[in-house]
Formats: structure tokens, sequence, C-alpha cells
């Protein structure tokens, strides 16, 4: 393995089944809360963290300073359609340069196959947006679950995994995927705090978009041990 090429990251036996038991209760935890919307129910926490994030008696003003609201909207368009496709297209273009087609044609994947993913329990679900709060940012679809949570996981975290096996050394790896993982989290808990998607919408989001990114990441790696034979 020369300087120039870093050595990919080690898939050890056992972490295939770990990594398949984790991506099922991901899943699972996903349906289970589709489950519960489409038998009606809701979770509890869901409004009183919505009120929470509001100034009581003024609904319309969230919490916090003033520059808070700005910042929630401008994290929350690093999940929106435009941002991830230039970010998602950008990623490609720097996999193709390090000639590793494969993994540009894995990230076009995980972001058309998330948005299908989004868009068809949208619409399977069609559960309303929150009328609890008034919205901070402007919303037409469905709220279940959350397309902005579910899409960025999916591409940032499979972007994030797979440029960190250009990298040399963990702390490098560690610290790109990190930096993808908390840009996801913040993206989610801004669509909250708009008042646009409850939490469970996000955590749906999350949930479902983590475990594609992982299935996708998986899919390349074993796709890869075999050809490498």
């Amino acid at each position: 393995m020369t300087e120039d090429n870093p050595k990919p990251i080690v898939f050890r036996p056992w972490l295939w089944p770990a990594l398949g038991l984790f991506v099922l209760s991901l899943a699972g935890l996903g349906a289970y809360l589709a489950d519960e919307l489409i038998e009606g129910e809701g979770w509890a926490i869901d409004p009183r963290i919505l009120l929470g994030l509001r100034v009581s008696g003024h609904l319309d003003t969230p919490i916090g300073p003033h520059w808070l609201l700005q910042s929630a909207v401008d994290i929350s368009a690093l999940g929106g359609p435009t941002l991830m496709w230039l970010f998602g297209v950008s990623g490609l273009v720097w996999l193709l340069y390090q000639r590793r087609r494969a993994e540009a044609g894995w990230i076009a994947g995980s972001l058309i196959g998330a948005s299908l993913i989004s868009s068809s329990l949208k619409y399977a679900i069609g559960r309303p947006r929150p009328s609890l709060v008034p919205h901070l940012a402007q919303v037409t679809d469905s709220s279940f679950p959350s397309g902005h949570s579910l899409v960025s996981a999916a591409l940032y975290l499979t972007l994030g995994l797979m440029l960190a096996e250009g990298q040399k050394g963990w702390a490098p790896r560690v610290a790109l995927v990190g930096f993808f993982a908390l840009l996801v989290l913040l993206i989610g808990m801004s669509r909250v705090f708009l008042g646009v998607h409850w939490p469970s919408d996000v955590l749906g989001g999350w949930s479902f978009g983590t475990a594609w990114a992982l299935s996708v990441f998986a899919a390349n790696r074993w796709v890869r041990a075999r050809t490498e034979r």
C-alpha cells in the first residue's frame, strides 16, 4: 500500500452481523413510528417539545436569542434539495477525480433511493404538518418522515463514510464522519425548532436515512470485497 493510497477500513467478520442488526434496529424504529401514525396514534411528547420551543403566550416567537432563528433557517437549508444536490454532485466529482467510480455510483444511488423512500412514506402515511405553532419556514408536503432529516442522513452519512476511506489514519476519518453526523443532527433539530415537523417526524427520518446510508456503504464494501478476490 503506497503513501498515496490510504488503507481502506477493514471490516472484521463479526462486524457484518453487528452492522446488520444495527441497520435492522434503525429501520424497525422508523417502521414502529410509521405504524403508530397509521393507527392514528402519536407521541405525547411531540406537542410538549414544540410548545417548549416557543415563548409562552407568543407562539409565533421561538425561544432564544434573535440570531438563533436565522441560524435555524440557514442550517435547515443544508438539508433542502438545492444544497443536498449541490453537495451530492460535488462529492461525485471528487470521487470521480480520485477514480473511485463505483463509490460515485453508490453516492448517486443513496441520494436517489433516499428521495424515493421519503416521498413514498410521506404519500402512504399522509401525516399533517404541526398546526400547534406557526410555521417559521414554508412547507407543502406531508409531515412524516422529515424529508430533510431522512435524505440528509442518507446522503451526508454515505458521503462522509466514503470520503473518510480516502483519508490516512483514524483521526481524520472519525473527524470527517463526525462532522457529517453533527450536520445531520442539526438539520433535523432545526426542522423542529422552525415548527414544521413533529420531533417523531425527525426521529423517523434519522432512522430510515441512517439505515439506508449504512446499507449503501455496506453494499459498496461487500461488492468491493468480492471483486478484489
